[in-house]
């Protein structure tokens, strides 16, 4: 599980990154538009991602940014200031599932996270905390990739990161991120 969840943070990464680089060519009316979704618009939808990153991430860091996370629902305005906050969280998580195992807050997949709730402390393995985020991940990036379609900005392509034969189609944006095939599947095919 260690090996999934940490190809699962590299494709967090470049998920996010395509995802990024398309939204960062909308106009500022396009990005703030009012569309059909959870949220009202892929910049609320982009800032919610944001936040429940932040405070998963910190969680999982043994951190105590708890609820403070949700003070701001709209921290960035623009992309410019979202994508490299964004992408900094994106590294975090990579250095958590690179480093499961050293003392990091949660040593292993099975130790206990504290999540604070605005009603309570909730313990959960880390296992499952990690699931979840690249569960809600995927939920709001799918949002996100649905309201660009509505716009003049195609969505780009998101599942070509687990297939050996699609590797060709990521090899540029691998290179901007600073990262590799053989870095990232290091481990058992």
């Amino acid at each position: 599980m260690i090996e999934h969840f940490r190809q699962q943070a590299y494709c967090n990464l470049w998920s996010n990154y395509r995802l990024l680089t398309a939204c960062a060519r909308l106009s500022e009316q396009a990005f703030h538009a009012k569309r059909s979704s959870f949220f009202p618009s892929i910049h609320a939808t982009l800032n919610h991602i944001l936040i429940v990153d932040a405070y998963y991430i910190d969680a999982l860091e043994g951190g105590t940014l708890g609820q403070q996370a949700f003070d701001d629902e709209l921290p960035h305005a623009a992309i410019a200031t979202l994508w490299p906050a964004q992408e900094a969280l994106d590294r975090r998580l990579i250095a958590i599932c690179e480093n499961f195992g050293e003392d990091l807050g949660a040593s292993s997949l099975d130790a206990d996270v504290m999540l604070e709730r605005a009603d309570r402390q909730q313990l959960e393995p880390a296992h499952r905390v990690l699931a979840h985020l690249f569960v809600h991940q995927t939920h709001h990036r799918g949002q996100v990739h649905a309201m660009l379609s509505e716009t003049d900005v195609a969505p780009p392509q998101l599942d070509e990161f687990f297939m050996l034969d699609e590797a060709p189609l990521r090899q540029e944006e691998f290179a901007a991120l600073g990262i590799s095939e053989a870095q990232i599947w290091a481990g058992p095919r």
